[in-house]
């Protein structure tokens, strides 16, 4: 079972994608691990939640 928050992980189509926990959609999909980790900060930091980079 997947940890509650905002994960940081490859995507299907070679990029990096932020997904909520058990969600099977990503909220959003970046270029770079780094554009990614930003946006799923922001996420996490609003909902209150951890993030995590797989």
């Amino acid at each position: 079972m997947a940890k509650q928050g905002q994960h940081v992980v490859r995507s299907s189509t070679g990029g990096w994608a932020v997904k909520k926990a058990g969600s099977s959609r990503a909220s959003s999909v970046h270029d770079t691990q780094a554009e990614a980790i930003k946006a799923a900060t922001r996420i996490a930091q609003n909902q209150k939640t951890e993030l995590y980079i797989q």
